[in-house]
């Protein structure tokens, strides 16, 4: 797939344009990954969407949204990873969304009427170059300790992956049972030279269960950030991921708004949530522990 008909794909989960920290290095990594997502796709079920031309969309766009609200990067400096809670009754992010209302809404910094050759001859400029990518790099490590951000049921690598594109500076961790799908992120990662990754193939329950546990029985750390895509058993794994939260840790949800109820059950945590883009009912919701005077 062309590099600017990818980029002209994303512009619209990317954000206003003096945000957006693309590079044509990520640009170039999301092509190879695509390629071998549609390779290893004819062999074992990864994705029931198969053309590229929403493959991109809905895969990539949603995990960037999620990848740049998470880590986002102010005027050029250090990316900032709020740590803090909001107060009760505020949000960091967004307006809460709350029943009988409309989620907000971004506005896409493409405007529908242009054509197609004008959203690529657009998007393409808004791509950094390969030096910028260094500096990225440089800066989001700079004065900071590597973040632990761990993925639960990471499927085809969404969205852990491309918020390792978005991230490098970030240690990932995916948690996939199937092995087979747990070999695919093995050799993406590979793919795509990125470190600082780890693969488990286990259950998120049996992972969750050594958390704590003595150094000689191989404990795992919680983590500053905990992701995860709504699936079929989104209320059994909901209480299972806040067991991965460190102290101060966030959680971030790809979900329906048929799942926000369920969604607000857990009561520990205050919620924000935010439309993603060109979905009709999608919503990126992010949850901090509740804090106590």
């Amino acid at each position: 797939m062309l590099p600017a008909r990818i980029a002209a794909l994303l512009e619209p989960f990317l954000g206003p344009p003096d945000d957006r920290r693309l590079t044509t290095n990520d640009i170039q990594q999301i092509s190879t990954y695509i390629d071998l997502l549609l390779r290893w796709n004819a062999r074992i079920n990864l994705t029931a969407i198969r053309d590229p031309e929403q493959i991109v969309p809905r895969h990539f766009g949603e995990s960037l949204f999620m990848a740049r609200h998470l880590f986002p990067y102010d005027g050029g400096s250090e990316p900032a990873l709020e740590t803090e809670p909001a107060p009760e009754g505020r949000s960091i992010l967004a307006q809460p969304f709350s029943a009988g209302k409309q989620p907000p809404h971004e506005p896409s910094p493409v405007g529908t009427a242009h054509s197609e050759a004008s959203t690529i001859a657009q998007a393409v400029p808004r791509v950094a170059t390969d030096t910028n990518a260094a500096d990225r790099s440089q800066l989001a490590t700079r004065g900071s300790k590597l973040l632990r951000v761990v993925d639960l049921g990471s499927g085809a690598g969404f969205p852990a992956l491309p918020i390792k594109i978005w991230a490098p500076q970030i240690h990932l961790t995916m948690i996939e049972s199937n092995h087979k799908k747990a070999a695919f992120l093995r050799e993406a990662a590979r793919a795509l030279t990125l470190t600082d990754i780890d693969v488990i193939a286990e259950r998120a329950e049996s992972v969750a269960a050594r958390i704590g546990e003595a150094p000689t029985k191989n404990p795992f750390q919680p983590a500053e950030v905990v992701t995860f895509r709504a699936v079929e058993r989104f209320t059994q794994v909901l209480p299972i991921a806040t067991k991965f939260l460190a102290p101060n840790a966030r959680m971030a949800v790809l979900i329906t708004k048929t799942q926000l109820a369920e969604l607000q059950t857990q009561t520990s945590m205050t919620w924000t949530t935010i439309h993603v883009p060109k979905s009709h009912n999608g919503l990126l919701a992010i949850g901090y522990i509740k804090w106590h005077k």
